[in-house]
């Protein structure tokens, strides 16, 4: 399937599924706290703030390939129908940009780099 075809919000909401389902399996399967601390400390990942920082970590340090970058570009690019109430909208496009990377990594049925990629973020917000 060609990702280019796919509307960038449509890409973020199955991204955003892909993205939180893999972050929780990390924090019950690694962590096994209650569940109001799983919710605690998933916001340090899932977050729109979060996801933001996330995004610039993997792109300043090279962790994307081409397409990916240019598909992030594209998805910060997007013009929200809504504007998000608690965040600011720069926090806001740059998380939906990781989310939509995330989907059509999951579309293109790409496990292993989702894989890879959620290992990286998991060092990245646990080695702070």
């Amino acid at each position: 399937m060609d990702i280019n075809q796919i509307n960038v919000a449509n890409l973020a909401y199955i991204g955003d599924s892909v993205y939180e389902v893999n972050i929780r399996y990390f924090l019950v399967t690694k962590h096994g706290l209650k569940i109001d601390e799983l919710q605690t400390m998933s916001k340090k990942f899932v977050s729109a703030v979060s996801q933001s920082k996330i995004i610039d970590y993997l792109m300043d340090n090279n962790f994307l390939t081409d397409d990916e970058q240019l598909l992030i570009n594209r998805a910060r690019n997007y013009k929200p129908k809504s504007k998000p109430k608690h965040v600011l909208i720069k926090d806001y496009k740059k998380a939906t940009s990781l989310e939509a990377l995330f989907g059509a990594l999951y579309i293109n049925n790409d496990l292993n780099r989702i894989k890879a990629l959620i290992k990286i973020i998991i060092d990245k917000v646990e080695n702070k």
